[in-house]
């Protein structure tokens, strides 16, 4: 996270938090959706400028329940989930985030749409205060394969005829075999513990206050 955001944070430490207004869809790409386009479920204008971008990935962290979120200075600004918070693309046999982080593969997954999701390490990991169950460099990140790379990835996997139910084939991935286990998209945020859709967190309930005894 970059120094001047947290000086920010510390000094302007209550700032409300902001939701809906940004997104990641499938293909990695950042999106503002102005009231309009929430209102009407769209997907909202592709952010073009490269230092904005870049910004944003640098400060792009996860909270202790799971939504992603970007540091704006003082505000953090919840990013709504097309698929997942990171999205990888496969290149010359290797895997980077589409913010250009080195990504490598531990487990692999393929859903009922034809979706690959692979968990593993990012290089670098997340850094901030607030960076919850993924904070630091050995956590595991789910993210979905890029579609134009599907053909890439099927090309390196070996394919059971039949689904045997605890996995669709195997990966060959840098000398290593991983099984491709079928999975729900729907199970995905659960199980990899991320939130797609960010709301507020409802205001911890207090204790009524019980008359004092005489």
């Amino acid at each position: 996270m970059d120094e001047i955001v947290k000086q920010a944070m510390a000094r302007w430490p209550n700032v409300p938090y902001c939701y809906g207004w940004l997104a990641l869809d499938r293909r990695g790409q950042w999106r503002i959706r102005n009231e309009y386009a929430q209102q009407h479920g769209l997907s909202g204008d592709p952010l073009r400028h490269p230092a904005l971008v870049a910004f944003i990935e640098r400060n792009y962290v996860c909270d202790e329940h799971g939504a992603w979120f970007f540091q704006n200075g003082p505000q953090r600004v919840f990013v709504e989930l097309a698929y997942a918070p990171w999205v990888v693309r496969l290149h010359q046999g290797q895997f980077h985030t589409t913010s250009q982080r080195a990504f490598t593969p531990r487990s692999c997954h393929a859903d009922e749409h034809g979706n690959v999701v692979l968990v593993g390490e990012i290089e670098g990991g997340n850094e901030g205060g607030n960076a919850g169950r993924n904070e630091g460099r050995n956590a595991l990140h789910a993210a979905l394969l890029h579609d134009h790379d599907l053909d890439a990835f099927s090309s390196s996997c070996d394919w059971h005829g039949e689904a045997c139910g605890t996995d669709l084939g195997v990966f060959h991935f840098d000398g290593r075999d991983l099984p491709i286990e079928p999975i729900a998209e729907a199970e995905v945020p659960r199980r990899f513990g991320f939130v797609r859709q960010p709301r507020p967190q409802p205001a911890p309930q207090q204790r009524a206050q019980e008359p004092p005894s005489r």
